[in-house]
């Protein structure tokens, strides 16, 4: 194991010496030019962009109203409002499928709760260790799909 030793560090170095020599060619990309407003885009970049929604509409008529909705709350939302929702997702998205489950679970009790119920439990919900929050978890079971599929 130790003769390894010497041969990982010359291939780590080796590595290091590459990654510096291509960062020039990365570094000479010039900027990206700013995209044009909606009214400025051409018809075949609008379709580009409405597509896979159109998609998504037509081959799920059970959640039309849903995804209706969601647009709805989207346009009355303030610019803060989009901001915290990108940022919740962006957050969600690094979540593992344990931690979703959690988080499901979490948010579900919360909605019937009032204000000193949800800073009771937000508190509570901190000092618990990994174990307590599945056992919690168990006690308090996430929703489920409209499909009955269990959430991930």
């Amino acid at each position: 194991m130790r003769r390894l030793a010497p041969l990982r560090r010359a291939g780590l170095a080796l590595a290091g010496l590459v990654l510096l020599a291509a960062a020039p060619a990365f570094a000479a990309d010039p900027p990206a030019a700013p995209l044009p407003a909606w009214e400025q885009l051409s018809p075949a970049q609008r379709e580009q962009l409405i597509a896979p929604m159109r998609e998504r509409w037509n081959s799920s008529p059970e959640e039309r109203q849903r995804m209706l909705q969601h647009a709805r709350r989207w346009q009355q939302m303030t610019p803060q409002e989009r901001s915290n929702a990108r940022r919740g997702l962006k957050h969600w998205e690094h979540l593992d499928p344990e931690q979703r489950k959690q988080m499901r679970a979490l948010y579900a009790k919360m909605r019937v709760l009032d204000e000193t119920g949800r800073r009771a439990l937000m508190n509570q919900w901190r000092d618990m260790t990994p174990e307590q929050r599945r056992a919690w978890v168990k006690a308090n079971p996430p929703p489920w799909r409209r499909d009955d599929a269990p959430r991930d």
